[in-house]
């Protein structure tokens, strides 16, 4: 038509094309996420092989536990393993052992470490700063340091071979570390919060219940979290203490397991199996609460 000229059409030369500067930042980027991605993989693989692993052995026959080579998955499963192990050991008793001691210890050490940390946090007084400083310098000591005098204090008093006596010693393994990762975490929340309910006339026991325990709830899961796995994978403390086969917990339990005459690799993986479920349902139960609480408190501390 006359008077509609055509639009021009765009010339090579003003189309966008793709720097070399560009090009070399996707690659660097590109290779960044392959990076991560493939370090990500192995540590998986790392940490959940293992686990696949026992489980998988825990479900083959005598026969094929030790064949060469070995095969990944069975061949005929069965839950073999399973039954010699709750019929013949008393893997039963072990595990509510485990429960009580790795619960009470969690317990208490969320407790007290709550209000110590609290402490340390909000009041002033002198040595405060030191105070926190030899706090974290108790959890330096090895554990083999302190079993000896452990021992000859409980043997004194009448706690070795119970529940009292193995719930404390956990409590002083894991009170340390528990109190300085809930004191970075509460100087993460503004006192200005606290100070807001105070003026609307709560009391200091109201604002910490209402304003303070539900903002740092994930940090004092995240610590409970740390302070049970302690407490359930412990064995030098429960091997000293426990005497009695009754009062036993699962990894000594499973340490008795192994030194059998005869060694039956299928039933030892079943018993590796009943230890790690629970604390591993434990994990994914709260792992939300451990990413926000590492996050939110610990590395601002």
């Amino acid at each position: 038509m006359i008077g509609q000229a055509a639009a021009p059409a765009p010339s090579p030369a003003s189309a966008p094309a793709s720097s070399p500067w560009l090009t070399g930042a996707r690659a660097r980027k590109l290779g960044y996420q392959v990076m991560i991605y493939t370090g990500a993989a192995l540590l998986t693989g790392y940490c959940v092989v293992p686990l696949v692993w026992m489980l998988l052995t825990s479900l083959k026959p005598p026969g094929e536990v030790i064949t060469y080579p070995p095969a990944i998955l069975p061949r005929e499963p069965t839950l073999r393993n399973f039954r010699l192990l709750f019929e013949e050991s008393l893997i039963l008793t072990f595990l509510w052992n485990s429960i009580v001691a790795a619960v009470g210890s969690t317990v208490l050490s969320i407790l007290i470490g709550t209000l110590a940390a609290y402490s340390l946090t909000r009041y002033r007084y002198p040595g405060r700063g030191k105070l926190a400083t030899l706090i974290l310098l108790g959890y330096m000591f090895p554990p083999i340091v302190l079993i000896i005098p452990f021992f000859v204090w409980f043997k004194a008093i009448g706690l070795t071979d119970s529940y009292i006596g193995l719930t404390v010693t956990y409590v002083a393994l894991g009170l340390p570390f528990a109190t300085w990762l809930l004191w970075a975490f509460f100087q993460s929340i503004p006192l200005e919060l606290e100070e807001a309910a105070w003026i609307d006339g709560a009391t200091r026991a109201r604002a910490i219940i209402h304003v303070v325990l539900p903002l740092s709830l994930p940090g004092v899961i995240a610590t409970s979290i740390f302070t049970f796995i302690v407490a359930w994978n412990e064995y030098l403390f429960a091997l000293i203490l426990m005497n009695t086969d009754r009062m036993k917990t699962l990894p000594v339990g499973l340490a008795d397991l192994l030194n059998r005459p005869m060694t039956d690799w299928g039933v030892i993986m079943a018993a590796g199996v009943v230890i790690t479920v629970p604390a591993l349902l434990f994990f994914i139960l709260t792992q939300n609460y451990l990413v926000k609480g590492w996050g939110a408190g610990a590395v601002k501390g």
